[in-house]
């Protein structure tokens, strides 16, 4: 269920943050023509006033979203974004054990929607530590059971779908992602947990100047986050 209003985390004098749900387009789309409601035109009705989106979060991911108050705002945090000034730190949960922390350097093809090949091959790197792990009682029909982790993900670079990609990658899909990920997976962790929707969630961004902005986990993430140590 889409709310009718955002709830606003952080807000200054160039920028608003909010919370966005999973299911939430952050702005329109020819792939979701038929999405009406966006996170865009719910924040302008919300404050009476046009606002910019800053970056981007895919459909099914929740958590911290940025809108700059002013187009010579959303340039100066666009490039601050570019930088690597803002940091953001992401929660996921992913098919099997990976590491406990490691890096992944991977470049990847500048637009995840057109075929790889032929495609610029930009420098790509995700740093993560894994959080908890899992072995619940469903199999693949080769395994009586199946594995699966909580991990955090820090994109130090911003490339689209970075997150998704790198743990494809290496072989620790995230659930729920119908794109880079398995469907029998997917539809077996969502009847084990009762929520269907892509394990991922912006968890915070520290921005420059020192504050931090985080965004609550719904309530789908506190049994996993209990298994946190």
């Amino acid at each position: 269920m889409v709310p009718e209003t955002l709830p606003i985390l952080h807000q200054d004098a160039s920028l608003v943050a909010v919370a966005k749900p999973a299911g939430l387009l952050v702005h329109p789309s020819a792939l979701d023509a038929h999405e009406e409601r966006t996170a865009l035109k719910l924040l302008r009705d919300q404050l009476g006033a046009w606002v910019w989106p800053l970056h981007r979060l895919d459909k099914g991911t929740s958590g911290v979203l940025l809108f700059g108050k002013s187009a010579e705002a959303a340039r100066e945090w666009g490039l601050a974004f570019e930088q690597g000034r803002v940091r953001k730190r992401y929660l996921a949960l992913v098919r099997g054990w990976p590491p406990l922390s490691g890096e992944i350097d991977q470049a990847l093809a500048r637009d995840p929607e057109l075929p790889s090949a032929g495609q610029e091959r930009l420098a790509s790197l995700t740093r993560f530590e894994r959080l908890a792990c899992f072995e619940w009682p469903f199999g693949d029909g080769r395994h009586a059971t199946s594995r699966y982790a909580l991990v955090a993900a820090e994109p130090v670079t911003g490339r689209r779908h970075q997150v998704r990609r790198h743990f494809k990658h290496i072989a620790h899909p995230l659930v729920g992602d119908t794109t880079h990920g398995k469907g029998a997976h997917n539809r077996a962790v969502a009847a084990w947990l009762g929520v269907q929707r892509m394990w991922l969630h912006c968890e915070w961004m520290d921005l420059p100047g020192g504050v931090r902005v985080s965004a609550p986990c719904g309530a789908e993430w506190q049994p996993l986050l209990a298994a946190v140590r």
